[in-house]
């Protein structure tokens, strides 16, 4: 989708994390909840992982990125970011689509944290066996 000011809008997610994006034509700026990327995602890897889908089109430095990311953690974040950014190309050129589902950049991952059963600690984890 494309708003009135001419960004193309999409949505990532990834385990309970969400990302909003609007990519427009820019100079490679990429912010998140108001921060730089590599401020916000504190990790090298995880800046990485959301330059990935711009680097894999050749569009590294023509896209300025606004991002609001919510829920989970920091690398739950970067995947949604990652997921959102990639979305938001194939709309903006169809183009786009070949190369990042070859890198596997438009798939969801849809693995999410198993809950916890009763009588045990954990999801599968059960407590020590005892036989006396």
């Amino acid at each position: 989708m494309i708003d009135t000011t001419g960004e193309t809008i999409a949505i990532g997610r990834r385990k309970a994390a969400s990302a909003r994006v609007r990519l427009k034509p820019g100079t490679g700026k990429i912010m998140v909840n108001g921060q730089t990327v590599e401020a916000y995602m504190a990790r090298e890897v995880l800046v990485m992982m959301a330059k990935q889908p711009l680097e894999v089109t050749g569009n590294d430095g023509k896209y300025d990125v606004r991002a609001i990311c919510e829920g989970g953690g920091l690398a739950g974040q970067a995947g949604a970011l990652r997921l959102g950014i990639a979305r938001a190309l194939t709309k903006l050129n169809e183009e786009h689509r070949v190369p990042l589902r070859r890198a596997g950049l438009l798939t969801r991952d849809a693995r999410e944290v198993e809950r916890k059963k009763y009588g045990r600690p954990g999801a599968r984890k059960r407590f020590q066996f005892s036989k006396r």
